[in-house]
């Protein structure tokens, strides 16, 4: 049994946060109902993953930021995630937990869209924030989810109304400079029937953080006929415990894409599932992550198909170099009564050293006669022969390993939508092969 740790906080503190946020009484309550719950919960238990020791309770929840007015203001390394076209708007910054930039264009504005941080949205849009706040994701899922409603310090919300389209990307960044400081951002993305919209979002730090710690829960939910693409680059620095939560319920066809690089340099626990919940709903889901130094991470992917013609697609790809030890889990489940059900996953995983480590562990759960159900799953070194292809061209053997290594991990790439975000992750990938 997993021992519960006692927490650095009490209701007295929650309170007094809570008020100085001027937040509603119900998302009060809400965070102290959770305190409870994160008292008597204990951590999840990842398989092969020991996590009792990690940090995820002793940080600065409560920090500030200076806003700007304009993203010229912003720190060159923020301003390079922007692609000239997302300039003109339909972006959030926040930095140290704070917003310090929010823009949504005009015309958004007038179809309906509200795109804004989570504290002005729970003020502004209060009724909204409630109906979909913690509707995916349970809150007593386990102590992480609980201390994540908690100490909700940041996040995002990100509403469509039906029948509109967004053609251009929404983006969300996040930046932690602050020593010790504690992200625990809450993203809300609602889509309702017939609308379309693409989100992203980045998570970076600073070395001056030090010892920190990061708890982001998205929660998704697409409608009827929906279409909603949600990319993510994370990358905290080595010394902040990362754990995140992803997940999203899909209605009658509706259609996700989950396009995730998973690139931080410190300890990482990982979580994305998403519910198929009704006929003809569909998911495609594609995730990097690349294992450095002596850092441990485990990812569990989990779709599951309730809705009849349901359709998921998951393809993870991992590459570990150092001392590195990951796990990554994939769970397809095709419930009783989804019939002509049809899930495949794949997850591939590259050593690039003798000390890394990395496990893939497919697993599928029928129970339907009419489906189609796949998985594939491999861990190895780099190719040979595509690597004597290489090097019989004059590619230097070092050089050549980079380059199968990043055309390895290329498909997610090039799904993100922002062209900053695209190159931001390809540097990293870059950066953390070389």
């Amino acid at each position: 049994m997993t021992q519960v740790q006692s927490l650095p906080f009490d209701k007295e503190d929650l309170t007094k946060f809570a008020e100085q946020r001027k937040e509603p009484k119900w998302f009060t309550e809400k965070r102290l109902e959770a305190l409870a719950l994160a008292e008597k919960l204990a951590l999840p238990e990842p398989e092969k993953t020991r996590i009792t020791d990690w940090n995820f309770t002793n940080f600065n929840y409560d920090t500030t930021a200076t806003s700007v007015q304009t993203l010229e203001e912003l720190p060159e390394q923020l301003q390079k995630l922007l692609g000239k076209n997302e300039k003109a708007g339909n972006v959030l910054v926040v930095r140290n937990s704070r917003p310090v930039y929010c823009s949504l264009s005009q015309e958004l504005r007038d179809k309906g869209v509200i795109f804004t941080d989570l504290a002005t949205a729970i003020k502004e849009h209060s009724d909204l924030v409630q109906k979909y706040y913690f509707q995916v994701t349970p809150m007593n899922q386990h102590k992480l989810t609980a201390l994540h409603a908690a100490l909700v310090n940041g996040g995002a919300f990100l509403y469509v109304p039906r029948n509109v389209t967004v053609t251009v990307p929404v983006q969300s960044i996040y930046y932690q400079d602050a020593p010790s400081s504690g992200l625990v951002a809450h993203t809300i993305i609602a889509a309702e029937e017939n609308s379309q919209v693409t989100y992203v979002e980045n998570y970076l730090a600073a070395p001056s953080v030090g010892e920190g710690t990061a708890n982001l829960l998205s929660e998704v939910t697409v409608g009827a006929n929906a279409r909603v693409q949600f990319g993510a680059v994370d990358h905290f620095t080595k010394d902040i415990v990362t754990y995140v939560n992803r997940h999203a319920k899909v209605a009658r066809d509706g259609n996700l894409q989950w396009a995730l690089g998973q690139m931080n340099d410190g300890n990482t626990l990982s979580e994305n599932a998403t519910l198929l919940e009704g006929d003809g709903a569909a998911c495609d889901t594609k995730a990097v992550s690349i294992g450095s130094g002596a850092q441990k991470q485990n990812f569990d992917n989990y779709i599951r198909h309730i809705g009849k013609a349901t359709v998921s697609r998951l393809l993870v790809r991992g590459a570990q170099k150092d001392a590195a030890n990951s796990i990554f889990n994939a769970r397809t489940k095709i419930e009783r009564g989804a019939s002509q059900a049809d899930g495949e996953q794949t997850q591939r995983v590259l050593m690039l050293s003798d000390e890394a480590r990395g496990d893939a562990n497919p697993i599928l759960l029928i129970d339907e006669y009419d489906v189609i159900a796949g998985h594939a799953a491999s861990v190895g070194r780099v190719d040979p022969d595509q690597l004597y292809y290489l090097m019989s061209r004059g590619i230097p053997k070092e050089k050549a390993e980079k380059l199968i290594v990043e055309g390895f991990l290329k498909p997610v790439v090039d799904l993100l939508p922002i062209e900053g975000v695209r190159v931001q992750l390809a540097a990293l990938i870059e950066g953390k092969v070389g």
